[in-house]
């Protein structure tokens, strides 16, 4: 309960959202027992949820604390549609991309079109990343979107669809929302002594310079990084993993994100998706919940709302969404493009 609490970490980007700052305090109107616990906010753009469950694991580790409170949360739909891109595009490097049509999501329009230059067309993947993310969110209770859309409706231009930015249809963009998620974090000896317990067995976060310009965007090579570095410290392989809940502010974010983890080469990443192997019974499910796609994408409740849905899935108690005895998780949640990059390995042990 509250009084077990020893410390909490709140998620909360803000950027413009919220005329109230300084916010880890109001966790405590929770319940008044959380009075005179140690509240810190985290921010780190859209992978803020994922940076304030680290530092809840830090703390668990350095002995400071043995219950963590982490919470995330973010509300953005009272925010003017013309104030909300310009909040967004703050997690970019202004300098350069100030001025850039249609906001954050010009960014990542800029990012497809670059994509589609070198690797050629890939519109039918994009669809088809929609179409399962969207196809998947009927199943979570949590989705802000439960409506199977079909491929033809995300594949083609329409009224309902119209191109937001390059080649990016409205149905390749993530949901403007509202939304808080929560999780308790513990060390490994009181978990074993819970009915079921979920353990983190790797960590990684690796941050790349934030103008677009010093990297090749269409890589995303802190993606990678954090990739390979979180399975080497889990002694795990990719193919090990029993489902993946990956970054899809926009489709062609979780197309590159294939290549990045080494689900795919370099430029292969509509193989992953055309072929099957991302849906729900296929080689490697990519984000059963919905992903951001369909679940909603409230920036500081995005990260551990990932890391909450895998616990549910690895502890048997993800309902309609529930897998076939996951054991093992991949968590990837990122900042900007691919700026931030958090990967969190998550196991079953009972």
């Amino acid at each position: 309960g509250p009084d077990d609490v020893d410390e909490i970490v709140l998620g909360h980007f803000n950027a413009g959202f919220s005329a109230q700052d300084f916010t880890a305090a109001l966790v405590l109107q929770a319940d008044d027992r959380l009075r005179f616990k140690p509240a810190t906010r985290v921010e780190n753009a859209c992978a803020t949820g994922s940076g304030a469950i680290h530092q809840g694991l830090k703390s668990i580790a350095a002995k400071e604390a043995r219950f963590v409170l982490v919470v995330g949360v973010e509300q953005m739909t009272t925010t003017p549609g013309p104030q909300i891109g310009e909040n967004l595009l703050r997690a970019s490097y202004l300098p350069e991309d100030g001025d850039i049509p249609a906001g954050f999501a010009g960014v990542f329009g800029k990012i497809a079109q670059l994509y589609f230059q070198r690797h050629g067309d890939q519109s039918d993947a994009l669809a088809q990343i929609a179409a399962k993310n969207h196809r998947n969110g009927v199943s979570n209770p949590y989705a802000q979107m439960r409506k199977d859309l079909g491929y033809a409706f995300c594949r083609t231009e329409s009224e309902k669809n119209p191109f937001v930015a390059g080649p990016l249809k409205r149905t390749d963009c993530s949901l403007v929302s509202d939304g808080a998620a929560a999780v308790v974090l513990t060390d490994l000896e009181t978990a074993l002594g819970r009915p079921k317990a979920v353990a983190v067995r790797a960590t990684s976060h690796v941050q790349d310079f934030l103008p677009m310009s010093k990297r090749d965007v269409v890589r995303f090579e802190g993606c990678g990084e954090a990739w390979r570095r979180a399975l080497a410290k889990a002694a795990l392989s990719l193919d090990d993993l029993s489902f993946v809940e990956t970054h899809d502010c926009f489709t062609i974010a979780e197309l590159i994100e294939y290549e990045a983890m080494g689900l795919t080469g370099e430029g292969e990443g509509a193989r992953a998706v055309l072929e099957g192997w991302t849906e729900r019974d296929g080689r490697l499910p990519v984000n059963v919940s919905g992903g951001l796609k369909a679940k909603g994408h409230p920036i500081g409740a995005t990260g551990v709302s990932m890391h909450a849905i895998s616990a549910m899935q690895l502890a048997g108690e993800a309902g309609d969404m529930q897998l076939d005895g996951p054991e093992l998780a991949g968590i990837f949640n990122m900042g900007g493009a691919a700026v931030a990059n958090y990967v969190s390995i998550l196991q079953a042990l009972r």
